[in-house]
């Protein structure tokens, strides 16, 4: 029986939402990872490397080139609107109140771990098959070193509110170290894309941004909410598309998007029910189309191996460096060990910082995967990290610095 692509395209979708919630729900795989990081997981499953292999003509009926390109659509779109609101929700102000603290936990939390990636990245290289064909060495090196050091500000959050802590004073310092590294990572990736034969119209792009970001705030600031809304999304759109036209990346002009609104401009009650909207909607379309891009060219051991350096770098770097933070800055015994923790969720930030590296061609797949599943393995392993240790010191909920 013929199938239109509108029909294998449904099949897709139904595929997309009914598999990793009946993992997530069935497994009761909550207490490890919520459901965003099961559909990462499930978008893994269904990619050409496993389902593609196991069921070769079923992987090639539904998710043929025409249907991938659909959802492929939803998926920009969707992530967009997620990397929009994270910049809207930086709070730089708080930040700004405890500079000192904040700058020393944020840099050692971001640097150490950093440095720990370029080292792995560094190792990946001595064999063929990690760096992407358009990438330096160093683009190479620095990427995935970043990549080993983001923070996923919204897994972050949704793990915190599972923990109780969201609105307590630790929560909001997390926060804080969280949203500065954030502006680090995005200004890490700009420096990564900088094209210097394309600098004339990035500086192009920056200063047209400047003057419009000028422009953009007096006019949010003069029409009621109900405008806010509307004339923020198509900010994004424009700003997006400004950037990928400078040759930077969509996702780059999306969070500069936001970064250069005012969370006050909007209820945040709203806020937190479109951010729950977008990652129910459309941001599983988004994990599906990200697995679909995984490979294992080079040997599932060979991925598996990056993969466990990758993770054993990202881990061990975020909990020396929040240590090193802590002998500084007095913290109690126990303390450091729960922020270093928090602070290495990884999933949705650097699975969109992944693949903006892959769109670019820094990394190749073979090292997105290694990257995505290290991203699966930090975020369930944390949790069951910090869950007993905040029992066992109720007293650092309270403290304020």
């Amino acid at each position: 029986m013929h199938m239109t692509t509108t029909e294998i395209y449904l099949i897709a979708m139904a595929i997309i939402f009914s598999v990793p919630y009946l993992l997530w729900r069935l497994g009761d795989m909550d207490y490890f990872a919520p459901l965003v990081v099961v559909q990462i997981i499930t978008g893994i499953l269904l990619g050409p490397g496993i389902l593609g292999r196991m069921f070769p003509e079923y992987y090639s009926f539904v998710f043929n080139p025409q249907v991938v390109q659909s959802l492929n659509g939803v998926a920009w779109w969707a992530v967009m609107i997620f990397v929009w609101i994270a910049g809207i929700e930086l709070d730089l102000k708080k930040a700004w109140q405890h500079r000192r603290e904040s700058s020393i936990t944020a840099g050692l939390a971001l640097g150490t771990p950093m440095l720990f990636g370029c080292g792995a990245a560094g190792l990946m290289l001595m064999s063929s098959g990690w760096m992407g064909p358009q990438a330096q060495s160093w683009q190479f090196i620095v990427g995935v070193g970043m990549a080993c050091a983001v923070t996923a500000l919204p897994i972050l959050i949704l793990l915190m509110e599972k923990l109780e802590i969201l609105r307590q004073p630790v929560g909001q310092r997390i926060l804080r170290y969280a949203s500065l590294d954030d502006i680090a990572i995005w200004g890490v990736l700009a420096l990564i894309l900088m094209d210097w034969q394309r600098i004339g119209r990035q500086g192009a792009f920056l200063a047209v941004f400047a003057l419009a970001t000028w422009l953009f705030r007096k006019l949010m600031r003069a029409v009621p909410e109900r405008d806010r809304w509307y004339l923020g999304l198509v900010w994004l759109a424009v700003c997006a598309f400004g950037a990928d036209w400078a040759g930077l990346h969509f996702m780059v002009g999306a969070f500069l998007a936001g970064a250069v609104m005012d969370a006050e401009w909007f209820d945040q009650a709203q806020m937190d029910a479109l951010r729950h909207h977008v990652l129910l909607v459309v941001m599983p379309v988004f994990f599906l189309s990200t697995g679909l891009r995984t490979q294992w060219d080079v040997g599932g051991s060979a991925v598996f191996l990056a993969a466990g350096l990758l993770l054993v770098a990202s881990v061990s770097g975020k909990l020396i460096g929040v240590r090193i933070a802590g002998r500084v800055l007095g913290w109690q015994k126990g303390e450091a060990s729960i922020i270093g923790w928090l602070l290495q969720t990884k999933a949705l930030i650097m699975i969109i910082f992944a693949n903006i590296l892959l769109d670019k061609q820094i990394i190749t797949s073979e090292t997105f995967t290694a990257l995505l599943l290290m991203a699966v393995a930090s975020t369930m392993l944390t949790v069951p990290m910090v869950a007993p240790k905040l029992r066992r010191l109720q007293e650092l909920v309270l403290r304020t610095s």
